[in-house]
């Protein structure tokens, strides 16, 4: 009887530790923070790069003004969020052949969580979804609607408030991005603010 007790107890005992193994995991999740406090409710922020660009195999797409508008959150003590806009501005490429002539993000919104990989903190948005149409007879994509989709991660600089995404975030956060059948690259570095409700507070991720 003694020997029956004891191995529950060493069962109950294990199940305690496994738990709290489990919620000391659950804590560490990156969270989204102002002033260095976990944001409570909701908040808009937007990421602008001066210049982004996006590399097909032979053909690089680079535009002026690349934004990203995100919805986040805080849930179950890890940053959550959507990308509900992504307008795309004064885009070429790096060949005359090619112009851009129409170039938009589809399928919006999309999903967005915190992550950290090898102790660095990343934002990671599922479902990227961008048409790329180009003009020009001479082009190799002339009247080919070329699709970016898949997923991307892009490291964060608390210092800088900035989001990093480039070949080496992307490989850290086991994401990629693809059009054509091919991978592809973007890069891009963007800096972010508060929208709403947080304007101006120092934005954070831990």
């Amino acid at each position: 009887m003694r020997t029956k007790q004891t191995a529950i107890g060493a069962a109950l005992a294990a199940l305690a530790l496994l738990c709290a193994l489990f919620a000391t995991t659950a804590s560490a999740a990156p969270a989204w923070k102002f002033e260095g406090k976990s944001l409570e409710g909701t908040e808009t922020i937007l990421g602008a790069a001066t210049e982004s660009s996006m590399t097909i195999p032979g053909l690089t797409t680079k535009c002026e003004n690349f934004l990203y508008k995100i919805k986040i959150k805080n849930e179950g003590g890890t940053g959550k969020g959507e990308v509900t806009e992504l307008p795309l501005y004064n885009c070429t490429t790096n060949t005359k052949n090619c112009v851009v002539t129409a170039i938009a993000a589809q399928k919006l919104p999309w999903a967005a969580h915190l992550a950290t990989f090898s102790s660095s903190n990343y934002v990671v948005i599922e479902g990227v979804n961008v048409s790329i149409e180009y003009g020009n007879e001479a082009c190799v994509f002339y009247e080919t609607i070329v699709n970016v989709t898949g997923s991307a991660g892009g490291i964060v600089n608390n210092e800088t408030e900035t989001a990093t995404f480039n070949a080496t975030t992307l490989s850290a956060s086991k994401t990629e991005l693809k059009a054509l059948s091919s991978k592809i690259e973007w890069n891009g570095v963007f800096p972010t603010e508060a929208f709403e409700w947080h304007r101006e507070q120092a934005i954070s991720v831990s």
